[in-house]
Formats: C-alpha cells, sequence, structure tokens
C-alpha cells in the first residue's frame, strides 16, 4: 500500500468513520467568494474571529509554511434512536443539540489526530512537519473535507456524506508530505428544499445564503447579550444548538448511529430540567457538564436560554 493508504487506515483503526486527502492548495474561488460576501454582508454576526486570518482561512498553507497536503477526518455523531412513545417530562425541559450529547469533540478527536501524526512521524522518521487543526483553527474545513472527498456541502451549509448523512465532526492535519489526493462526490441536494423549510427563524435562506444572526444555533452558543424578542420566540425549547436542518435531511434518516464505543455519549443531557438548570452555580454547572460542549458557553448563557425555554412554553 501506499504512505496515503496507510494513514487512512490508521485513520480509521483509531475511531474516524472518514477520511480523504486534499493538496493544501487555496481553497477554490466560488467557496473563497462565498466567504467573502458572507462576511461583507454580516452574516457572521458577533462572531469576529471569521474576519480573522481570513488568508489563512482560504489557504491551508499559510498554517504551515512548505504545506503540500491536507487529511481531512470526519466523526459520525448521529445519537442513538430514542424509545418511541415515551412519557412526556413531569417537568418543563430543554432540548441540546446531538453533538452536545458527546463528550466534548474538540478534545475527543485532537487526541486521536495527535495519535495519526504519530503514526506519520513514526514511518517516516520524523521527516515531515505537520499542523492539527480541530475546529477553532482558521480553516475552511467543509471546503477542504468535500475536495477530499468526504462529502459535499449541502443546502444547510453541512458537510452532507451520502451514507454518513449530514451529522458529522471534522479534523485536519495540514502536512508538506506529498499524498495522493482524492476525488471530490458530486452534490446530491438537487430538488430538496427541506432544511431550508425547517430552518426555524430563517437562517437559511431562499437565496442559498446563510445569516448567522437568524440561526438558533448560533443564537443559543455564540450569542452574547439578550437575545431580540423576535428571534427568542422561535427559539421554542432549543436550550444549546438546533438540529433541525440536519434533522430533517434526507441523508440523515437512512444513516447510521454513531458507532465509536469510545466517544462517551450522555443520554441524560439530551433534555435538562429548565428549571434545574436555573438554579446551577458555578461548580454544580460544571460537575454536571463536564467534559462536554455545553461547558464552553458557561451558567449564565445557559440561564439566559433557560429562560427563553421556559417563556416559550408558557
Amino acid at each position: 500500500m501506499s504512505l496515503a493508504d496507510d494513514i487512512k487506515q490508521t485513520a480509521l483503526q483509531l475511531g474516524f468513520d472518514l477520511v480523504g486527502i486534499t493538496d493544501a492548495a487555496p481553497i477554490d474561488q466560488r467557496h473563497t467568494a462565498a466567504l467573502q460576501q458572507w462576511l461583507e454582508a454580516g452574516f457572521a454576526g458577533q462572531m469576529q474571529y471569521m474576519h480573522r486570518n481570513l488568508d489563512k482561512r482560504i489557504n491551508p498553507a499559510k498554517l504551515l509554511a512548505g504545506a503540500n497536503s491536507v487529511i481531512c477526518v470526519g466523526l459520525n455523531y448521529k445519537p442513538p434512536q430514542t424509545k418511541p412513545n415515551a412519557p412526556p417530562e413531569p417537568v418543563p425541559t430543554g432540548r441540546v443539540a446531538n453533538f452536545a450529547l458527546y463528550e466534548d469533540y474538540h478534545v475527543f478527536i485532537k487526541k486521536r489526530l495527535f495519535k495519526l501524526a504519530q503514526f506519520i512521524n513514526m514511518v517516516t522518521d520524523n521527516k515531515t512537519r505537520l499542523k492539527i487543526c480541530v475546529d477553532s483553527a482558521p480553516v475552511a474545513e467543509r471546503a477542504l473535507a468535500a475536495r477530499a472527498g468526504l462529502g459535499f456541502i449541502g443546502k444547510n451549509h453541512m458537510l452532507i456524506n451520502p451514507e454518513l448523512g449530514p451529522q458529522i465532526l471534522l479534523g485536519e492535519i495540514i502536512t508538506d508530505l506529498e499524498l495522493e489526493a482524492d476525488k471530490q462526490i458530486a452534490d446530491s441536494c438537487a430538488g430538496c428544499d427541506k432544511c431550508i423549510a425547517a430552518c426555524p427563524a430563517g437562517a437559511l435562506r431562499n437565496d442559498g445564503r446563510f445569516d448567522a444572526n437568524k440561526c438558533v444555533s448560533y443564537l443559543t452558543i455564540e450569542y452574547k447579550g439578550k437575545i431580540p424578542a423576535e428571534l427568542a420566540d422561535k427559539i421554542g425549547d432549543r436550550l444549546f444548538g438546533c438540529d433541525e436542518c440536519t434533522r430533517v435531511c434526507p441523508f440523515s434518516a437512512n444513516g447510521p448511529v454513531c458507532s465509536n464505543a469510545d466517544f462517551k455519549f450522555y443520554p441524560e443531557r439530551a433534555k435538562p430540567a429548565l428549571n434545574e438548570v436555573l438554579n446551577l452555580t458555578g461548580p454544580g454547572f460544571e460537575k454536571k457538564f463536564a467534559n462536554s460542549c455545553i461547558e464552553r458557553i458557561g451558567p449564565e448563557i445557559l440561564a439566559r436560554n433557560a429562560h427563553i425555554c421556559l417563556a416559550n412554553n408558557q
């Protein structure tokens, strides 16, 4: 097998569901123009970090001098099915997005990318340079993952794999190794607008653009301050994040659930009691949501969201 094949096999053995390779060239002009127009339109909302390091975001070689290849990995996070006909909750609860029902994926993916990097260093006698990226690095990860053949970017602006669906977490290793690149796969969203129709506040626009200012995930996770009333009404009982655009995706319906037993799953976090959330102290919050993406937003933001969910429940 080639070195690229060895790397892919090792990535799968480490528990990733998808792995592909692309070159380290800048993302194509179509994606670059779309990103620039998105920022200029103010669709990034308060996410000022999206405006920073734009040159690096569109060009992975800016993150590692001499870069030639990008190894892209994907982890399926579709949760197990809930029990049908479950009795209603005795107290008001809020919904938590599926990705946050697992341990913090940033840490989980990064640890395994470090192991993959160790393997690469071993087989190349430490003669290669590597940079690991997981979400927070300025990388156009969906565009790179699509170019590496992991899937296509759908109308919900998520990476969709035809077999796994859109519930995929991504990570990358940028390297100076020259590896054989994989081929892209065709876009398969034609004729389907289910995600656009399902978006609670209209963040997925009919013109194909995405306005984060109206995205429930953005509002409940990224947005600081008081959420405008007209948008708070659209949040419903979503305490943290939103799954509507992935839930209705036809590819999600047929996709398998997460099969990685090492990716710790917390089903009890799916519907926290809202009054309990409001009464959490700092230590209580940390204990309840330890090793979770929910922990990252802090108790104040989660309490703000809980108040909105309670108001919408009345």
